[in-house]
């Protein structure tokens, strides 16, 4: 019998508290996690990574989420994306340009940011079995 691969996800989130909480709650709900700062250093690990799943902060600087995920799209498409941020107009703007992509506003529970990225790979388990 195989062992199953972790799912791998890459959180690009430029708070340096927020990327240690989000790090740690991830790796506890047993996920594989590849934490970066900044977009643009998040661009390097998608052409070399196989990401199940890039997690990112819209508002970071030097390339934002939205950018990121247009970028990880063209790089990677299989990879899904979600965001995460504290800024209302921008969930709109993220809704608008990545309609495919899961927007989770701050502030929320770590248990609820596992919940939702459960649930972004709860089709795929059960297509599997």
């Amino acid at each position: 019998m195989t062992e199953l691969r972790k799912i791998k996800i890459l959180l690009a989130e430029d708070d340096d508290a927020m990327r240690t909480y989000l790090v740690r709650a991830l790796e506890k709900a047993d996920y594989e996690v590849i934490a970066v700062d900044r977009g643009t250093a998040a661009i390097p690990h998608l052409q070399h990574g196989d990401f199940d799943l890039l997690l990112s902060d819209i508002v970071m600087p030097e390339m934002d989420g939205i950018e990121l995920a247009q970028r990880c799209n063209e790089i990677a498409p299989r990879t899904k994306v979600m965001f995460i941020t504290g800024f209302a107009a921008v969930t709109l703007r993220a809704s608008r340009e990545q309609p495919q992509a899961k927007v989770l506003s701050k502030p929320f529970h770590l248990r609820d940011l596992v919940m939702e990225v459960d649930r972004v790979f709860a089709g795929e388990a059960q297509a599997s079995l």
